[in-house]
């Protein structure tokens, strides 16, 4: 199997942007196409409640007309149009869907951002992890989540194998990113969420880039937009993963990042697995 997994920042503006960026993200959505994965995940997709428009859904069946498709959008008492989540799966594929309510600080339930597919033999299931926020006004609720995460997949676990993708929004260790020395102080890289992290990981799961490419520097996910300089001077962070439950780590094929040229924000990531 190939899943791509990514962080789109805005599927509304990518399906019916004018904007070059737009056009940029089309190219990447494109490119996503072309690899003929089976399973797509899409974070923040930014959709109103009622999800995706007719002029959306149209655009859907053009670009992935092999494709099923479902949704979550943020709802009220979350803030509308806002975080959000998709998977695409191929039309052979039957999946049951699911949408986890895991017990997170209000309103981090009603923003959009976790769907789960069961399949017969194992889960696949993605998240838009809460951002601590500037001046880390989030990060006691995000520890929250965080734990709350843990243990709903943990219990996934306990029930066949699991495959988790998402922008996590924590960059584990400092070659996770380009100055850490920078950043200790900055969200997505304090020592609580680096710890809570570990704490993931130790709940029996793996890290599959890692997994297949060690400890090699200079591989980000994500870069910022408004330093213009970030992409081109591969200023970066790893923030978005592929994580699979210990017992099928073996199983890995492949697990890297989709270029997306200059285009900035989060690239697509890529897992292959024999399953």
């Amino acid at each position: 199997m190939i899943l791509i997994s990514w962080n789109i920042d805005s599927l509304n503006a990518a399906l019916t942007g004018t904007s070059s960026r737009a056009g940029e993200t089309r190219e990447v959505l494109d490119k996503i196409h072309a690899a003929n994965p089976d399973i797509i995940a899409i974070q923040e997709t930014k959709l109103r409640a009622t999800g995706p428009t007719k002029k959306h859904q149209a655009v859907l069946a053009e670009k992935f007309p092999e494709y099923n498709y479902v949704w979550r959008s943020s709802e009220e008492p979350a803030r509308k149009g806002y975080a959000g989540t998709m998977y695409l799966y191929k039309k052979e594929l039957t999946p049951k869907a699911s949408y986890p309510v895991i017990g997170a600080p209000a309103p981090m339930d009603s923003e959009g951002r976790m769907i789960t597919l069961e399949f017969d033999k194992f889960f696949v299931t993605q998240v838009y992890t809460p951002n601590s926020g500037n001046g880390l006004r989030r990060l006691a609720d995000r520890q929250v989540w965080d734990q709350k995460y843990v243990d709903y997949l943990e219990a996934l676990d306990k029930q066949k194998p699991v495959l988790a993708s998402g922008d996590f929004n924590c960059a584990h260790t400092e070659i996770d990113l380009k100055h850490p020395e920078n950043n200790h102080h900055s969200a997505g890289f304090t020592d609580e969420e680096r710890a809570d992290f570990t704490n993931l990981l130790n709940g029996g799961f793996t890290d599959t880039f890692r997994k297949i490419h060690g400890n090699i520097t200079d591989v980000y996910s994500w870069w910022a937009q408004r330093v213009r300089t970030a992409k081109a001077n591969n200023s970066g962070w790893r923030i978005d993963y592929w994580l699979v439950s210990n017992r099928i780590a073996d199983k890995v094929v492949r697990s890297e990042m989709i270029d997306t040229g200059k285009r900035a924000d989060h690239c697509p990531i890529l897992l292959e697995i024999n399953l």
